[in-house]
């Protein structure tokens, strides 16, 4: 007895766990995650549902991923605040539509309805709206037709309030003027420039003792810095591909496989262009005939491109009952009707493709090195679980290399070397991480190697001494030698043009430039001349360093914008555009904002949450 009440409570407790469970679990329910619907934000009586949620930061994810061609960790996404942003735009749609509700702003059937018949993936073949598409782009997505045209509904009404307020703003004269004037802006100005030729005389031998002084100024220059010693072992495909046999009878094979590619049939580059009745291909074509259409009117007046009705380089199997018309002929043209499966059409063939043949003594060599490299590769893959275990049983790096292909190597490593096997991003990676005490473990390489390393000791930073420097030493010396005499010889001369001489007066040859403006590029000229010159008034001179040179400029004039310049007027255009859309954007985030203070904005931090679970972290 005492036996079964134990038994019962047991049972009880489990049952009160389960349903606590379900309770909290319920809080979080959507029709992705089980459930009712939750949100994980809302703004007045508006929710953010957090399938939408899940959705769009799943899309943002695949975007990012896209762009780099690798995919991104949702802790990394965190990091560069990709969740928030994903967040605050949801939210501030939510904004728009819970202001919607409140003002009565909505859109009739009659536009929903105009929204849906022009989207193009719910368009059949002749252009026209397929309720058939319809269903089935809806159903991909999960969607009911109420759901979507709902959401269709508040998009619309949405892009209307948003359009009331940033639509019309206008840049403001003045503002635009400033730009127009800061950007179009010209100079005249004059240079000179001052290079070793200029000096007087040719910077003599440096002597010892100036050598000296130079290298104890700049012990950074040749300074070795910190570096990690590591040992490493490796082996790539290209090392132990000589080793792999590849018999014929794997050669043939091979081929075999891809007869396609080596056995090209005739083809022909064709067009296709689809009629809804033989009554309309066949006027069609009779107005080609006659000369009254070219074929390009026809795609024309179909609604089409002719990237549209391209078929590319076809054969005469996959163009079916039209195969065998298509291919008789021997010159470019057009041919039909033609039934087809999409209904009567015409085609027009605009090229003949031969039969291509390519024999396996063509391509013999070329099989043989994919094939031996593919299978060093595959050996390679197969040997990282016996390494593994290798390393993970105490073995050294030397035992490793001793007893498989891998090499034993040492490399004295820092931050910008990439020599040998630093080469490979995934080792400077892994380099740059190891540290005293880590165990080795196997890693890849992009080529298909593999690697481990580790950690010996560091190197500390290393002074190189003054005789293994020294040509570095006497070029630095020499450089900043005519740097300083040079220095000297500008001040000179612009002591000389601030007594009143002029540049052509000074001795040295003259550029001058006209009607430069502020983001010019003149070849020659030093990084930042330009901006410098910007910066003067003018009648002013000023010395310019640039890569052991000097340059003497004079500004000689200041001219406004050319109101004769052809670009002045799409300058002005573009600059106007920019600064509306640049106050648009601040009136709406200022809107948007007073917006969600009014209504109240919460953030269900817990369905956030079990959003983010469901993402590889």
């Amino acid at each position: 007895m005492a036996q079964s009440i134990k038994k019962k409570s047991a049972n009880f407790v489990v049952w009160m766990i389960l349903l606590l469970l379900v309770i909290g679990l319920g809080g979080f329910g959507v029709r992705n995650f089980g459930g009712r619907t939750a949100a994980v934000a809302t703004v007045g009586d508006t929710k953010v549902d957090i399938n939408e949620y899940y959705n769009s930061l799943q899309q943002e994810l695949r975007s990012y991923q896209a762009q780099t061609g690798k995919p991104i960790p949702l802790s990394q996404a965190i990091a560069l605040g990709i969740d928030r942003n994903v967040l605050a735009r949801l939210v501030t749609s939510a904004t728009l539509d819970n202001e919607n509700k409140r003002i009565g702003l909505s859109v009739g059937d009659e536009r929903v309805r105009a929204e849906i018949l022009s989207t193009p993936a719910f368009q059949g073949l002749d252009g026209k709206f397929s309720r058939d598409n319809y269903r089935a782009a809806l159903k991909r997505t999960g969607m009911s037709e109420a759901e979507y045209e709902d959401k269709i509904r508040a998009e619309t009404a949405r892009t209307l309030l948003q359009g009331a307020i940033i639509n019309g703003t206008a840049a403001p004269a003045a503002m635009t003027d400033a730009f127009v004037e800061y950007t179009r802006q010209r100079r005249n100005f004059s240079w000179i420039k001052l290079d070793a030729s200029a000096l007087p005389e040719q910077v003599p031998e440096p002597t010892d003792e100036q050598l000296k002084a130079y290298y104890d100024a700049h012990k950074a220059d040749f300074t070795v810095p910190e570096k990690k010693r590591l040992s490493y072992v490796w082996v790539t495909p290209d090392m132990i591909v000589d080793k792999i046999d590849v018999s014929a009878e794997d050669l043939q094979k091979e081929y075999d496989s891809r007869a396609d590619e080596y056995q090209k049939p005739e083809r022909r580059l064709v067009e296709r262009l689809i009629y809804p009745d033989a009554d309309s291909a066949k006027a069609a074509k009779d107005r080609l005939d006659a000369g009254d259409a070219t074929f390009e009117d026809l795609v024309k007046d179909r609604g089409l491109t002719l990237l549209d009705i391209d078929l590319g380089d076809t054969t005469i199997d996959t163009l079916g009952d039209a195969g065998k018309a298509v291919f008789a002929m021997d010159a470019p043209g057009v041919i039909g009707p033609i039934e087809t499966n999409l209904g009567p059409a015409l085609f027009r063939m605009n090229g003949i493709l031969p039969a291509q043949t390519t024999t396996l003594e063509d391509v013999r060599e070329q099989l043989q090195s994919e094939l031996a490299m593919d299978r060093a590769r595959r050996q390679i893959a197969a040997s990282i679980t016996d390494i593994d275990d290798m390393l993970a049983g105490g073995a050294s790096l030397k035992e490793v290399a001793d007893e498989t292909d891998m090499q034993l190597g040492q490399i004295d490593w820092s931050e910008g070397d990439s020599d040998g096997i630093a080469g490979y991003n995934a080792f400077r990676e892994a380099a740059a991480a190891v540290q005293d005490g880590d165990y080795a473990e196997v890693k890849d390489l992009d080529d298909g190697g593999i690697f481990a390393l580790e950690f010996d000791e560091t190197v500390p930073p290393t002074l190189k001494p003054l005789d293994s420097v020294m040509s570095d030493v006497i070029a630095g010396w020499e450089k900043t030698e005519i740097e300083n005499r040079l220095t000297k010889l500008a001040d000179d001369l612009l002591a000389r043009l601030n007594e009143g001489q002029t540049m052509e007066a000074l001795g040295y040859p003259v550029t001058n430039e006209a009607e430069i403006l502020r983001n010019a590029n003149i070849q020659g000229l030093p990084f930042g001349m330009i901006q410098t010159v910007f910066e003067m008034d003018k009648g002013q001179t000023k010395t310019v360093d640039g890569d052991g040179m000097v340059y003497l400029v004079h500004l000689d004039d200041t001219l406004p914008p050319d109101e004769n310049d052809p670009d002045l007027a799409k300058t002005r255009s573009g600059l106007e555009t920019a600064i509306a859309q640049a106050l648009s954007d601040d009136i709406f985030t200022a809107y948007a904002g007073s917006l969600q203070n009014n209504a109240r904005v919460n953030i269900n931090q817990a369905a956030v949450n079990a959003v983010h679970a469901q993402f590889p972290q």
